[in-house]
């Protein structure tokens, strides 16, 4: 039986049917980390590990656990960036002097360096997502996906990664 070159049912794909900005999202949001992938293998991280160090550059020392809510990512998912951060030599651990039982994960002195390479390859990462934009559409697009965001926060059942810059 020879296979049709027309969908069997609708013109459009059923994305976009019912939900074509949900779709565009979704492609935005995967090519994004594609093209993030790229920026941030050429200063040695992986798509993820620059919010771990941001969070920590940001706030200091840290608890596992407090970065696993920073971060909004699985915990084992965080476990693995730690160690492969740790292993390139950008955090350490130590012990929590408040609780003889927990650890806290810090940023080391080497890891400032990578700060400036993090930061250079967001502005990169920046000017390839916005280009074509004026100051003015780059200010409404913010303001619009503030919005959007702040519409899935409310409806997620655990806020993980809502409410974090």
């Amino acid at each position: 039986m020879k296979a049709s070159a027309e969908p069997a049912c609708t013109e459009l794909p059923t994305a976009q049917r019912r939900g074509p900005v949900s779709h565009t999202i979704s492609r935005v949001a995967r090519l994004h980390r594609n093209a993030a992938g790229r920026v941030l293998r050429k200063v040695g991280l992986y798509p993820g590990q620059e919010f771990v160090m941001m969070y920590l550059w940001d706030s200091g020392p840290a608890r596992q656990s407090d970065i696993i809510k920073a971060v909004g990512l699985d915990p084992s998912t965080v476990t693995k960036m730690l160690q492969r951060l740790e292993q390139a030599g950008h955090v350490q651990r130590r012990p929590d002097p408040d609780d003889r039982r927990g650890v806290l994960v810090e940023a080391t002195e080497a890891s400032c360096g990578l700060l400036t390479e993090v930061e250079h390859a967001w502005g990169d990462l920046e000017d390839q997502t916005l280009a074509g934009l004026g100051k003015t559409d780059r200010a409404e697009l913010t303001r619009l996906l503030g919005l959007v965001e702040t519409n899935l926060c409310g409806e997620t059942a655990e806020p993980t990664g809502c409410g974090e810059a």
